[in-house]
């Protein structure tokens, strides 16, 4: 069906806007990386918490206070190290003399954007604490629950470089990110525009300049909108296909879960409403099944001898799969 004689039937005027704004006001600071900020803002709007990879110095940790600061949320860091204890992100009971008894303090993971530089530095030990608060959304210590502020979005950093004193994420861990973002360098010219940018004004200064776009209500309403973005039942076959055949694949050690089929259905319906369609289109499932599964799937010790990457092998297994019309 021809997208110019479609017939809208979801109002999405307000968060398209809302969209064109937040893009133009990151383009201020941010040179490129426009599938990043996509990205990102899919990831906000289907619930869901992202991963990047990327060496020092790509604009990781700048674009992530950017974006707290212009949904008007609270924002915080986690430097991840070899020594952090998992009381040192979620938080302990500490005892209150005055009241005689112990109260909860909590960690930096009370927040509504964290970002964890560097993630792949902690032990297993702090690695499983973040399992049930990414989740679940909550934290329980002590035997008490703790529930976390509406919107809870985890952005984790991680260099695909330097090996030495990481420990490689629990599977179970990795499957909880929503996506996988590789950044790479900038083109000369990106490179020649952050120059020109910043050559009077420090990051700082134009972090401060920065306008609150959107609030926490409106993260809401745009949520309730996505949810009901349509999306045909043909094409919910086809993301079930795909996710079945990483399980069948010889070249696959581990294929993607079932909640991989999820994640690719939820940010399938916000890529449409981001770019400005109540419905979705094969393109969109395509587009994002890449990020969504590349960190889920791994592959034999043979493919990757052969130097095979999780993103060709994806394109591989979508491109022997009939494309729904």
């Amino acid at each position: 069906m021809e997208e110019s004689l479609y017939e809208q039937r979801i109002d999405i005027s307000t968060l398209n806007n809302a969209v064109i704004n937040i893009r133009n006001e990151i383009s201020k600071i941010i040179v490129g990386q426009e599938k990043m900020i996509d990205l990102l803002l899919i990831a906000l709007l289907s619930d869901g918490h992202v991963l990047i990879e990327g060496v020092p110095g790509v604009a990781k940790t700048l674009t992530s206070k950017l974006l707290a600061k212009i949904i008007d949320t609270n924002f915080s860091r986690i430097q991840f190290t070899p020594d952090l204890m998992p009381s040192d992100v979620l938080g302990t009971s500490v005892f209150n003399p005055k009241q005689a008894e112990f109260e909860f303090k909590r960690g930096p993971i009370f927040s509504n954007i964290i970002l964890i530089d560097e993630i792949n530095r902690a032990p297993a030990k702090t690695q499983s604490a973040l399992f049930e608060v990414m989740e679940e959304r909550q934290v329980t210590i002590d035997g008490i629950t703790h529930f976390m502020d509406f919107p809870f979005l985890v952005i984790a950093t991680q260099n695909p470089i330097e090996q030495e004193g990481t420990y490689r994420l629990p599977e179970a861990q990795l499957d909880r990110f929503l996506f996988k973002i590789i950044i790479g360098y900038p083109t000369v010219n990106e490179e020649i525009n952050i120059l020109l940018n910043q050559q009077s004004i420090s990051p700082n200064t134009l972090l401060n300049n920065v306008q609150k776009i959107v609030s926490t209500l409106q993260i809401t309403e745009y949520r309730n909108i996505i949810n009901e973005v349509i999306i045909d039942s043909k094409l919910v076959e086809f993301i079930a296909k795909i996710v079945n055949e990483t399980r069948k694949n010889p070249a696959l050690y581990l294929g993607a879960s079932p909640r991989a089929s999820l994640a690719i259905l939820r940010a399938s319906k916000a890529n449409a409403a981001i770019m400005g369609r109540d419905f979705v289109t094969p393109e969109d499932i395509i587009e994002i099944a890449i990020p969504v599964m590349r960190h889920r799937i791994i592959l034999t010790p043979e493919k990757e001898m052969e130097g095979i990457s999780a993103d060709e092998l994806i394109k591989d297994i979508i491109s022997k799969i009939e494309v729904p019309r």
